[in-house]
């Protein structure tokens, strides 16, 4: 286990997984503070089954739109880097709203109010999870692919550990202690998010390399590609056509997205982002038009 986790620290940097273990444990531990959100709304506000319901499905809708938050990382960078401050406005908007109401009585104690704050909380929450689902694409790609589904594994274990430890404590606290202390509590892990987003930099994610391992995974290659070679004989015709159907509809749209990614010297700030947004949507349609197989 340590041994593999040394090697996850080489490929991408201690700093950035601790960065997305940090994340991935906080989504999961977000149960804890929810118990007491429901108890807030269901004996403290005296609201009936359907007002509770509709302020939790108001409270939840940023969930609903995030592809927008991955698309407008990608299309308006901030001072040239897509990822870092898009984090770090997430996270801030997820730590706020908690101190806010944890400090503040009236707030907290008040339907709409507290409604408003509980959607900037979830929209902060929603925007970090895709920029780090994001990063962790980048530099699965920048570095080795054999990591992908390692650096997957150890983001959703962060997560259940997180989910089981936010289950089991938050009932506990909110028995023996004051809502407004669970909310300030709850606040320790966005702020410590906070600080991890400046020990992380982009570039550092995409280039590091994995020396240690090269050797051995090349022969673990070797050794490996000779069971891949049956098994991917048996079914090369079948990839075969369907990679000769995918590239005949992909070459329909050469000329278009050629025209989508010429740049021009002259051209606004306001339209490079159009045309980025333009080009981002382009993509997204035709990634979808492609059979999942192909992907």
């Amino acid at each position: 286990m340590m041994g593999w986790l040394k090697q996850l620290c080489t490929a991408f940097g201690a700093s950035f997984l601790w960065l997305v273990c940090l994340i991935y444990f906080t989504q999961g531990f977000r149960s804890f503070v929810w118990t007491a959100v429901s108890y807030q709304l269901k004996d403290n506000l005296k609201l009936s089954p359907s007002a509770s319901q509709f302020v939790t499905s108001i409270a939840f809708f940023p969930w609903s739109i995030k592809p927008l938050y991955g698309i407008l990382s990608d299309c308006f960078p901030i001072r040239g880097r897509k990822r870092v401050p898009y984090l770090t406005l997430a996270t801030l908007l997820s730590l706020l709203p908690w101190l806010i109401l944890g400090l503040s009585s009236f707030l907290r104690n008040t339907r709409i109010e507290l409604m408003i704050l509980l959607t900037v909380q979830n929209l902060g929450s929603a925007m970090a999870d895709v920029v780090i689902d994001a990063m962790i694409a980048e530099a699965v790609r920048f570095e080795r692919a054999s990591f992908a589904g390692d650096l997957q594994s150890i983001s959703w274990l962060a997560m259940a550990f997180g989910g089981i430890c936010g289950s089991l404590l938050g009932g506990y606290a909110l028995l023996n202690l004051q809502i407004d202390r669970i909310f300030l509590l709850f606040s320790v892990l966005p702020a410590l998010q906070l600080f991890s987003c400046g020990l992380v930099e982009e570039g550092s994610v995409q280039g590091k390399a994995f020396p240690e391992c090269s050797a051995s995974n090349g022969s673990e290659m070797t050794s490996g590609s000779i069971e891949e070679d049956k098994f991917s004989g048996e079914k090369s015709k079948i990839s075969t056509l369907r990679r000769k159907k995918s590239q005949k509809n992909s070459k329909r749209a050469p000329t278009l997205l050629n025209k989508l990614q010429a740049p021009d010297k002259n051209r606004s700030s306001f339209s490079q982002w159009y045309q980025s947004l333009k080009m981002a949507t382009y993509t997204l349609f035709s990634a979808f038009r492609q059979p999942a197989i192909l992907r």
